[in-house]
């Protein structure tokens, strides 16, 4: 990993992760494609968001799902990768504790992103750490509605109550942003991997792109029997 922190802007990254499993997680692929492909996914979407990780010129923190996974995170990069496991609650509450616990250790800003959105590239983390020097709040919006990645120099309002996992999280979160008198800027959108469509989106949008983990993966996807597109009518 470098070290070059200006790069970073001085900005943590926080990388969201649940230790793959079979028949746990990606429960919408695996109701299309079976527990064991779509573990095989979760695994390599986890890849990409480690191969960002590696590469990010900044802190990073590894916040696995479960306590009980703290070694297994610390094992994933080495080096000096910081884990900070994620409490009990929902994910509005969970990145709210984290997001405390990692400026208690310095950092000011701090973007968090997950592990399932495979499209993101290292100059969309740095523009989006950059943008903190402008405003307090930066989000990238997904195409379900949701976002692949928050950010904030300031701290979080109360997350408690947004629609966490619905397609109208991404407006909601940013109206309790500004609510809260807090400056945003929504970033060129991406998408995640949660649905077979999501799967060919990423076999199109990664199509000649050389980072290995991301090679990898478009190579399962490519492989795997995906259901056909819905005919439009």
């Amino acid at each position: 990993m470098t070290t070059d922190v200006s790069r970073a802007h001085g900005a943590a990254l926080v990388l969201f992760c649940r230790r793959p499993a079979p028949g746990e997680g990606k429960r919408r692929l695996a109701r299309a494609l079976g527990d064991e492909r779509a573990f095989a996914v979760a695994e390599a979407l986890l890849q990409c968001a480690l191969e960002d990780a590696a590469a990010w010129p900044g802190p990073v923190v590894l916040s696995p799902a479960r306590s009980e996974d703290a070694a297994w995170a610390a094992g994933l990069l080495g080096g000096e990768v910081q884990v900070i496991p994620q409490p009990e609650g929902n994910l509005g509450e969970r990145i709210a504790t984290v997001d405390v616990l990692v400026r208690r250790r310095g950092c000011s800003r701090v973007l968090f992103i997950g592990s399932d959105a495979p499209s993101l590239h290292p100059w969309q983390l740095t523009a989006a750490a950059a943008a903190l020097e402008r405003v307090e709040v930066v989000l990238m919006p997904a195409a379900d509605g949701g976002v692949t990645l928050m950010g904030s120099r300031t701290g979080w309002p109360d997350l408690t109550a947004l629609p966490w996992s619905e397609a109208a999280l991404g407006a909601a979160l940013e109206h309790v942003c500004r609510q809260s008198s807090r400056s945003v800027q929504r970033l060129e959108g991406s998408y995640d991997i949660d649905e077979p469509a999501d799967c060919r989106l990423a076999i199109e949008r990664l199509t000649g792109d050389p980072r290995p983990a991301r090679r990898r993966l478009r190579e399962l996807l490519c492989g795997l029997k995906l259901p056909a597109a819905p005919l439009r009518t």
